[in-house]
């Protein structure tokens, strides 16, 4: 049996394990359905972390006691606003609460509950800014966070007062892109402003009037899911009639809410008060890398031994996967298994099955040169030695090759490590909370970006030396 048999034969389980996740992250109850809802991550006040680390905001209440009233489950799916809107369009998930505004545009493609807000886009500069009306933006910049009415209200308007555009993902780094001076304003739903005006460290001044008022909705695709649509309207009319609507809007827009004293934090208080949140996303980000890069190394080996191989086919077979996957961003990659399969296939993954395919492929595409570089290292007499002993090519691959060149790529591979570990950061474009995404999550509600940062960084820096410590320990034992 040669070497390339035995390692798919011994690594064969890997693939049932991996049937075995993505089945548990599809399988449905079918005696009750659970909806999936996809919401944004960072959007106070309707949807945001708070100090206990729970999921609140005007969206998260009225959903929770909807789903009370009217007796259906759901399951949130945290994703930001651009993802969750992809991720009904695949059908990922059922349906979408995230301070979405009802347009004519996005009606040809969903449909919406009855209206359970009605708000604006506004636009604002800092609130000692010479800016004093949209007149006075000519020539300067203003910050804008992509797929929103506001980025729609700012491009129409941008022409005719003279501006350009900064796009963000998403509402933190706008304001900060304003209070570092790179751009003069921003626009934003007005009670998303007044949330950030009201922790006192975003002194906002308001310019001009509210414009493309709309109504906020749930959406599910077109024809589907009606039967949440109605529940989530008959809920809604309930709250109304209740009371309990006009107390889940003055829990986050009344004047006892807009007038709670956020007080700044030092660095040390900080790191205190989030410790569980950024421990949750420290372990995330470790169980990920580890995962994945495991399962890359395996497929590293076989495709490095491919690209070595005397076989044309192999060999060709193992450059064009190497090239595709070099050539191919990380984050594209991620859209296209997340949401582009589902989509055009519909296999759904959940968000850590899919972050995890997506960083082993990528991986795989350089660990195989490292060990195409690490065989290709080892003396060509080694191979003429193991002949002359008459043994066979895969006994001589397997038992002196492999194992000199696996000490020549020990190097490189505790880099790629260290590069897979960083790269868990882009997961959060499809919704996976680790280490970075805790951090946003967490300045959606500080607005204290400086610190939090300074806090991440410490972090990975921490991790990435010990990790890199106990790999170079590793080495010299090998």
């Amino acid at each position: 049996m040669s070497i390339y048999k035995k390692m798919v034969k011994r690594f064969g389980i890997l693939f049932f394990i991996l049937g075995f996740l993505l089945n548990r992250g599809t399988e449905v109850s079918a005696q009750e359905k659970v909806y999936i809802i996809g919401t944004d991550t960072t959007y106070a006040p309707f949807e945001y972390v708070d100090e206990e680390g729970d999921f609140v905001g005007i969206d998260m209440d009225l959903l929770e006691a909807i789903a009370e009233d009217q007796g259906f489950e759901y399951e949130l799916r945290i994703l930001g606003f651009n993802a969750a809107v992809q991720a009904l369009e695949s059908n990922q998930v059922d349906g979408v609460i995230a301070g979405m505004s009802i347009t004519d545009e996005r009606k040809e493609a969903f449909d919406f509950t009855d209206p359970y807000y009605s708000s604006g886009s506004q636009f604002a500069v800092l609130e000692d800014s010479e800016v004093d009306s949209l007149e006075d933006l000519e020539g300067k910049i203003v910050a804008v966070k992509t797929g929103t009415t506001g980025f729609d209200v700012a491009t129409e308007l941008s022409e005719e007062y003279g501006f350009t555009l900064n796009v963000f993902e998403d509402s933190v780094n706008m304001y900060e892109d304003m209070q570092v001076g790179n751009s003069v304003a921003v626009v934003e739903d007005y009670p998303v402003m007044l949330y950030a005006h009201s922790t006192g460290r975003i002194r906002l001044k308001f310019i001009g009037e509210q414009q493309a008022v709309a109504d906020n909705g749930l959406a599910v695709n077109k024809g589907e899911n009606q039967e949440l649509l109605q529940m989530f309207n008959d809920g809604l009319a309930n709250l109304r009639a209740s009371g309990e609507y006009e107390e889940i809007i003055a829990r986050y827009l009344g004047e006892e809410a807009l007038e709670e004293e956020n007080k700044n934090q030092n660095i040390i208080v900080q790191f205190i008060n989030n410790l569980e949140p950024l421990m949750e996303g420290l372990w995330q980000t470790i169980w990920l890398s580890f995962v994945s890069f495991f399962i890359a190394l395996i497929f590293g080996v076989i495709i490095g031994l491919m690209r070595t191989s005397d076989v044309s086919l192999l060999n060709i077979l193992a450059q064009i996967y190497i090239d595709i996957m070099r050539g191919s961003p990380l984050i594209v990659l991620a859209f296209f298994i997340y949401f582009g399969i589902p989509q055009m296939t519909g296999l759904k993954f959940n968000a850590n099955i899919a972050g995890i395919i997506t960083l082993s492929l990528n991986a795989t595409a350089y660990i195989a040169e490292i060990v195409r570089g690490g065989i290709q290292a080892v003396n060509k007499g080694q191979v003429e030695a193991g002949k002359s002993l008459g043994l066979t090519n895969s006994i001589t691959m397997r038992r002196i090759i492999l194992p000199q060149a696996s000490k020549i790529a020990m190097p490189s591979l505790i880099n790629q490590f260290v590069i897979t570990l960083k790269d868990t950061s882009i997961l959060s474009v499809i919704g996976i909370v680790e280490l970075t995404q805790t951090g946003k999550i967490i300045i959606a509600r500080t607005y204290q970006s400086g610190s939090i940062w300074l806090i991440i960084g410490a972090m990975y820096i921490i991790l990435i030396t010990v990790l890199t410590k106990l790999s170079n320990r590793l080495e010299k034992e090998l």
